[in-house]
């Protein structure tokens, strides 16, 4: 008796283990080709059209440089709030900064204004039970994404990563920026990280607003309408920006197609910033077609003080290839780095919540906004270039010099790639 049901056991959790593990059905598995620029009215049509919300024109972005920048920003208009605010993210955790933003949204609920706020259940572990008490109190709805639950226990690989702040259905958020003390201050040391995040104002504010309906729905089962939510929106500015979503319920190569269709694109320069980059094959391949069609490729990735040694061991072991096709890799030096940005031919944007590796492109929840702006690129190209003057350049002598242990490690690390 007791041998069946510890088989039975072993047979569950073995499947459980792999749910968790799987990737989704939809899967890229060939090279997009170089057929168009980013300039070529086809490279946006197909934009609009594979990865879901059309480019909308007449919207204003702008960026905010770290936490002295985004908090206030972002808490600014939380106080501002008159009829709605919808908030989502993935970290949440109690300090300063996760006490500020509490003590703002449920002002703005006692005030009358419907708040709204998902919190990714892995992602808030370190938020304290007085803080989600405090809002829920004061009359917030607060949600976890995906708890720890017997029905949910074959996606709790699936995680929401999404920054996603809209108020009253006008102004919306969205970047790399967690609720927490890491992300205050100005990068000035290792304990303060450099991070960007951006506030727009336009048409794109009600995808920010489509985007978060879809996992108030998933995880409420209602719906968010009427102008409270989707006010009507007029022209604020003159950028052409849409904001997409991915997950593995629906649209899961969403933010992998977007990479390797801008990336086909380019014909003359490719920055990327990734706080978190292990790219696959397909991936590696179109970088590296790209250098052999003359595109310069810059790439600036988090130095001594990255948060997870593991995915650093992983990022490494692809190095060699990139390095030998004259991809420049640069290490950022002063604190860890998790900017999101990518600026093709100085004439698009993406920025959001996407990191550049498998576990971003298939198994969390992301957002992304892609601006078709050239101002708005010059604007991104410099302050990406503002953060090259303190970080070292990678060279090929100096991968093949890493030490064994690394390269030992790498073996291990790399068959799970996908769950880093």
């Amino acid at each position: 008796m007791w041998t069946i049901l510890i088989t039975v056991a072993v047979t569950v959790l073995a499947v459980v283990l792999a749910m968790n593990f799987a990737t989704p059905e939809k899967k890229l598995e060939r090279r997009i080709l170089h057929r168009y620029n980013v300039a070529d009215p086809q490279f946006r049509r197909e934009m609009s059209v594979l990865l879901g919300p059309s480019i909308l024109p007449g919207n204003q972005i702008v960026d905010l440089e770290n936490g002295e920048q985004i908090f206030p920003a972002m808490l600014d208009a939380i106080r501002s709030a008159r009829r709605t605010i919808t908030f989502e993210t993935y970290i949440y955790w109690s300090g300063d900064i996760g006490q500020q933003f509490a003590d703002a949204l449920s002002e703005r609920a006692r005030a009358g204004v419907k708040v709204h706020v998902v919190v990714d259940w892995v992602g808030s572990i370190k938020m304290e039970g007085d803080l989600l008490t405090q809002m829920e109190r004061a009359g917030v709805e607060v949600k976890h994404y995906r708890p720890l639950k017997w029905y949910n226990l074959g996606r709790l690989n699936n995680r929401t990563h999404r920054k996603l702040l809209v108020v009253d259905g006008k102004v919306g958020f969205t970047g790399g920026v967690g609720i927490a003390d890491q992300w205050s201050g100005h990068a000035q040391d290792p304990d303060h990280w450099r991070d960007m995040h951006f506030r727009l104002e336009g048409p794109a504010v009600a995808q920010f607003q489509a985007a978060f309906n879809d996992n108030w729905i998933k995880t409420t089962g209602d719906v968010l309408n009427g102008d409270g939510y989707f006010p009507p929106l007029g022209q604020a500015g003159g950028m052409d920006a849409h904001l997409f979503i991915a997950s593995p319920a629906g649209g899961s190569e969403s933010m992998h197609l977007m990479y390797l269709m801008a990336i086909a694109a380019a014909e003359r320069s490719i920055d990327l910033q990734a706080a978190y980059f292990v790219p696959d094959e397909l991936i590696m391949k179109a970088l590296i077609a790209a250098r052999h069609r003359g595109v310069r490729i810059r790439v600036l990735l988090p130095g001594k003080h990255i948060d997870s040694e593991t995915v650093r061991l992983a990022s490494k072991a692809h190095w060699g290839e990139l390095l030998l096709a004259d991809v420049e890799i640069y290490e950022y030096q002063p604190t860890m780095m998790h900017n999101k940005l990518l600026i093709v031919d100085g004439l698009m944007v993406s920025v959001g919540s996407t990191n550049f590796d498998v576990r971003s492109f298939r198994l969390n929840d992301e957002a992304s906004l892609n601006v078709y702006d050239a101002t708005f690129a010059t604007r991104m190209t410099e302050v990406f270039e503002q953060d090259l003057k303190p970080s070292v350049r990678y060279t090929y002598e100096r991968w093949q010099q890493r030490p064994f242990k690394e390269k030992f490690a790498e073996r291990f690390i790399l068959p799970l790639k996908s769950q880093l």
